[in-house]
Order: structure tokens, then sequence, then C-alpha cells
């Protein structure tokens, strides 16, 4: 019996201006589509082709119910996800290789309870600076 992996990730373009929440059961075939222009639609439309952020999961109803769940929050939420995984927004398929992040995706999914304390942490973080100065900092910093 083959084990299946699915991921839930997210792009961005050149300029990390427009975020793309995705899911699949092939991440580095579905990030050679997006950079080579092979999904038509909004990533073609808007140039998403880095990778810098993404999950694991084993089934395919937990990856499709995460992927929803970061679709609707707002985007200050998403870069600080991003941020704890990829600080420095670097891609992370490079080569036709999916680099790791920050943080360890081999070892599945985050857990939950790490999620709500990275959860809180980020939102007084976001709630006493813009994210501009964030940006400034981390781009100094990177």
């Amino acid at each position: 019996m083959k084990i299946h992996q699915y991921h839930v990730y997210i792009m961005t373009n050149s300029r990390n201006t427009v975020l793309y929440t995705g899911v699949t059961n092939n991440l580095a075939r579905r990030c050679h589509e997006h950079k080579k222009g092979l999904v038509s639609g909004f990533t073609k439309r808007y140039n998403i082709s880095k990778l810098v952020y993404y999950e694991v999961f084993d089934g395919i109803e937990t990856a499709i119910k995460r992927e929803k769940q970061i679709k609707t929050i707002t985007r200050a939420k998403k870069e600080a996800l991003i941020n704890t995984f990829n600080p420095c927004w670097k891609e992370l398929f490079i080569n036709g290789v999916i680099a790791k992040g920050q943080e360890d995706p081999s070892k599945g999914v985050i857990a939950k309870e790490q999620r709500d304390v990275s959860s809180n942490l980020q939102s007084s973080i976001f709630r006493n600076c813009k994210s501009s100065i964030f940006r400034n900092i981390k781009s100094s910093v990177c």
C-alpha cells in the first residue's frame, strides 16, 4: 500500500506582493508547473512562482481543511505564518528540490499547540507594529 503525502503551500511573486495558497500531492511537480507558467489563471496572471511556505499532511481531507483555513486568514497572519517558517522569504524550490524552512516539515504537521502559541505571539507582535516596519527590519536582517 502506497503512503501518500499532501502539501499545503504558499507561493508568491518575485516582489512578495501577492500570496497564493494551494494543496497538492506532489509539491515539486506543482512548483515546477507554477515556475514554468503551466498553471493558467491567477498564478500565471500574477507570476506566482516562488515557494515560501509549506506543511505536510498524511491525509487529503486534513490538507484541504488546512488550505481552507489559511485562505480565510488575513494577509498579516499569512505573513506571520511564513515568517515563522521562512523568515527571509527565500525560495524553497531550488533546482527541482524542496528545501526545508526554519521549522522541520519532515517531522509532519506543526503541532496544534505550537501553532496556537506561535499564532498568539505573532498576533501580539503585529498589533504592536505595522507589517511594513517589520518588513524593513526583516530585510535588514536577511
